[in-house]
């Protein structure tokens, strides 16, 4: 008896498995928004002065 192989089954498993890994790397290089202050960001946009950003140089 001879082996039979599924070789179209087999290469549309690997294409899944392909897949289903790209869409969560996908999802994993999207950053994730947290603690963020609407108001604050509204003010900066809207006519905020420039002494209201907060300094973000450092001297060393």
């Amino acid at each position: 008896m001879s082996v039979t192989r599924l070789k179209r089954k087999h290469r549309k498993n690997i294409a899944r498995a392909n897949n289903k890994q790209r869409i969560i790397k996908q999802l994993l290089l999207t950053p994730v928004l947290k603690n963020v202050d609407l108001d604050e960001l509204k003010s900066r946009f809207n006519g905020g002065s420039a002494s209201a950003a907060p300094a973000t140089t450092t001297e060393a």
